[in-house]
């Protein structure tokens, strides 16, 4: 392996360029002694002489020539590598991938890339929603620079940071008996209809916990895959629905109520990523403007839901 160094490529092409050593070292603020040294050394490792050297000029031979054109390229692409590198230190480009569940993709992640991509404009942002094992294999295998949701504790090979807590609250049409409440008992849900999520998801293992907890029945009245689709049925009146206090944010264009539920129970928002590997300096500057948003989203940061005047046509919803 050659054990060729910039130093001797930029003194070959700064000598190639003014045809003379001395002139060379003066534009490099060397002595000539070491510069025609580190030429002499440049050429023992390559093999070949580059210069044909007379008392009154310096020429390029024909490999000296063909090598110019070579090491010039090289040295240009090399400090377009270290600018881009500064670039992406100082945050100026870049590019962060980052998943979420559809609840938080929803409700969290958008405001953060608007307000990320105000200050750093040169950074693009890609958004990738999916489900909560999904997105650990995505941050695994480095598919994705980072996930946000709720995880199972101690997974292989990824690092969690706490973002923000969030508790489960019961949503219900308007009209309903627990409307407008300050808080909610769990055991008052026993025998409601309720609308739930499929048992793949992990709200439905939280609110399966505060069932056994108030010791009642889960009995799904509706079943379904998505919130978006768990709360329509909500404001139908089809049912109740126990959801974190995320699900708001969704619900901001229905006629919907909700409360918090007691006793309280908690899941914490997380940002995982890939154990072992660095992150990269666009994603910790993402990171900050999630927390930043996972925590104005909440509910109770948010000002209240003004009434709205008519209901108009239920099918454009």
């Amino acid at each position: 392996m050659m054990n060729i160094t910039i130093r001797q490529i930029n003194a070959f092409l700064q000598v190639a360029a003014l045809g003379s050593f001395t002139r060379a070292a003066e534009q490099l603020h060397t002595m000539q002694p070491a510069l025609s040294q580190q030429v002499r050394d440049l050429e023992a490792e390559l093999g070949i002489r580059l210069f044909d050297r007379t008392t009154r000029r310096v020429e390029l031979t024909e490999a000296g020539a063909e090598f110019r054109t070579i090491a010039a390229k090289a040295i240009e692409e090399l400090d377009i590598a270290a600018r881009n590198a500064q670039g992406l230190a100082e945050r100026k480009r870049g590019r962060v991938i980052v998943a979420a569940p559809p609840l938080l993709a929803a409700a969290v992640v958008p405001k953060a890339i608007v307000d990320f991509q105000e200050k750093y404009p040169g950074i693009t942002v890609r958004l990738i929603d999916a489900r909560s094992d999904q997105i650990v294999e995505m941050v695994r295998s480095g598919q994705v620079d980072c996930g946000v949701g709720t995880f199972h504790a101690g997974e292989e090979g990824i690092t969690s940071t706490l973002l923000a807590r969030d508790n489960l609250m019961v949503f219900c049409a308007p009209n309903h008996a627990l409307a407008k409440r300050k808080s909610v008992h769990w055991k008052e849900l026993e025998g409601l209809p309720l609308v739930t999520l499929t048992r793949d998801s992990g709200i439905r293992i939280l609110v399966e916990v505060g069932f056994e907890a108030a010791h009642i029945k889960l009995v799904p009245a509706y079943e379904v895959t998505w919130i978006t689709t768990a709360l329509a049925l909500v404001e139908a009146g089809l049912g109740i629905g126990v959801f974190p206090t995320y699900a708001w944010a969704g619900a901001q264009s229905l006629d919907i109520s909700g409360s918090p539920l007691e006793p309280a129970i908690a899941r914490d928002i997380t940002l995982i990523t890939r154990s072992g590997r660095e992150v990269a300096p666009a994603t910790q500057a993402f990171v900050r403007f999630l927390r930043k948003s996972t925590s104005g989203s909440r509910p109770d940061k948010q000002p209240p839901k003004l009434p709205r005047r008519a209901k108009g046509n239920r099918m454009n919803r």
